[in-house]
């Protein structure tokens, strides 16, 4: 960096730089606050109009308005609105073919003036237009069939110029429009999950069969085989649960071995266990979840009882699939996760996995015939 660049240089203290950023935020925070108190009849028509609409909400802006406005259209498009963002500078050379006669626009711009966008007014006549400016009498404003007026504002830039203050308000508007919208739609927690199948949302608000490890995939046996014959016959390449589903002759789930109760059998010289039947050592009645459940609920579970494995189970009590930590650390409550993260692994790549202390409300019977119950 040249000498000529250092010296036009402008030297803040930490103290000048923190007290500049709050006075920053305190005047964005001061201008939606003195926004919302703005809100009436207007408000209520844009909304209704948007509500109404049988074809898109046709978000258009340019420049930092547009980037505000892409948000916009993104947030109605995922809160059960369909919307989209058209460039003012494309549509004047043949984007306007994605508008149609049964949308509605809304319109960004600070000034009401800017060029691409009065350039375009013209060519939208006949569609209601829903303009956001902070100059109601521009020819944005006039155009408009609703207008919602942002009101007197001081951009939070020290040179005043640097759409600041401007496009937080824009921004927070959109939100409400979308929002409230949103609400009448009465858009719900499924409806989130359609829209939103690949995000830690959607996840936690989807059904624990959409997570779980299908059946087929899930280490089962019967109760009454022994400890060693179950991992004989379950042995089978590839990553594995951390748990065995143990049923009785009906299919009906009894109990679940996990890896680390095998290692207890072994690090306390229980040979005679390991080729006893299963049902002795194995942890009866575990905490399960029905088929159909909310993944919530589950998340829930696993975190209170800081468990590791959790069956899923139809109507019946039959295992339908199992729920593993591992697959799910993302959603859990970070210093729970932390903690299954931390856990002993496994030597091999086949049973990797976080070892969490056993939950309190299981009850297992030992191989002395005495009962331990925890609850």
């Amino acid at each position: 960096m040249s000498m000529e660049a250092v010296r036009g240089l402008t030297r803040l203290s930490r103290f000048e730089q923190i007290r500049l950023a709050r006075e920053i935020l305190r005047t964005e925070g001061q201008a939606v606050l003195a926004l919302s108190e703005r809100l009436g009849d207007e408000f209520c028509r844009a909304v209704d109009a948007m509500f109404h609409c049988r074809g898109s909400v046709i978000v258009s802006g340019m420049g930092k308005a547009g980037l505000v406005g892409q948000k916009i259209a993104a947030t109605l498009a995922s809160t059960g609105t369909r919307g989209h963002f058209l460039h003012p500078g494309e549509a004047v050379h043949g984007d306007l073919g994605r508008v149609h006669r049964e949308d509605v626009v809304l319109m960004l711009s600070f000034s009401g003036e800017t060029e691409e966008v009065t350039r375009l007014l013209p060519s939208l006549r006949g569609i209601p237009i829903v303009a956001v400016t902070g100059k109601p009498d521009s020819t944005l404003g006039r155009e408009a069939a609703v207008t919602l007026d942002l009101g007197p504002i001081r951009e939070a830039c020290t040179l005043g110029l640097a759409p600041s203050t401007s496009t937080t308000a824009m921004l927070a508007l959109g939100d409400a429009l979308a929002l409230v919208v949103s609400r009448m739609r009465s858009f719900g927690s499924l409806d989130f999950v359609r829209f939103h199948p690949g995000g830690s949302l959607g996840r936690k608000l989807a059904k624990v069969d959409d997570l779980m490890r299908p059946f087929e995939e899930c280490r089962v046996a019967r109760e009454d085989k022994t400890v060693r014959d179950v991992f004989v016959d379950l042995s089978r390449p590839g990553r594995r649960t951390g748990a065995i589903m143990l049923t009785d002759e009906h299919g009906v789930l009894t109990g679940i071995f996990t890896d680390s109760d095998l290692a207890r059998l072994l690090e306390t010289r229980r040979d005679g266990d390991i080729d006893g039947p299963i049902r002795r050592v194995m942890i009866h009645r575990p905490k399960t979840v029905r088929s159909g459940a909310a993944m919530s609920e589950a998340l829930e579970i696993l975190a209170e009882r800081k468990i590791s494995e959790l069956p899923v189970i139809d109507a019946a009590g039959r295992p339908r699939g199992l729920l593993d930590i591992t697959d799910v650390l993302g959603l859990l409550p970070r210093e729970v996760a932390a903690e299954a993260s931390a856990g002993p692994a496994a030597e091999d790549d086949a049973s990797e996995r976080a070892i969490v202390p056993l939950a309190n409300n299981f009850e297992r019977t030992d191989s002395g015939g005495g009962s331990v119950d925890e609850d």
